[in-house]
């Protein structure tokens, strides 16, 4: 019975299979291009309605690989699971990483738990070898960079 049990174990691959040759895929140096990236691919329905965390994805050269959402939350907060940002850093092949929610209040300054997540996640990606190189907050006119702030 335990021999039948371990031949119904799934088989986990890993795979990456980029459909954008690197030298075309954006560079991102600036928290403002960073910015610039976000608002291409964020739903403007919802920049001023519900929160959403995302993650930009680099490669060593800060290419950008990608742009995940990682949650959906309220009108004033959403649960941001540390597992699932670096999921999909690993995913991606990420080597360092850019944070981001918005405001739908369109005030920029963070909150409490805005610099303890902030805090949180960089640590947690020092284990992973993963550089948290900024987390910046979306509103659908300005931005608030922690790495331009000194804060990462």
């Amino acid at each position: 019975m335990e021999n039948q049990t371990l031949n119904q174990v799934a088989e986990i691959s890993l795979t990456y299979t980029p459909q954008i040759r690197p030298m075309d895929r954006p560079q991102v140096f600036t928290a403002n291009e960073a910015y610039q990236v976000l608002l291409s691919v964020w739903d403007k329905g919802k920049i001023e309605f519900i929160e959403e965390f995302k993650v930009i994805l680099l490669n060593r050269n800060k290419r950008v690989l990608g742009v995940c959402t990682v949650t959906t939350g309220g009108l004033s907060e959403c649960l941001v699971d540390t597992k699932l940002v670096f999921a999909s850093a690993l995913l991606g092949c990420a080597t360092d990483i850019i944070l981001a929610h918005n405001h739908p209040s369109g005030n920029k300054q963070p909150s409490v738990n805005d610099y303890r997540l902030t805090k949180q996640l960089s640590e947690a990606g020092k284990v992973l070898d993963i550089k948290v190189v900024d987390h910046i907050i979306v509103t659908s006119d300005d931005y608030y960079s922690f790495a331009d702030e000194g804060v990462l």
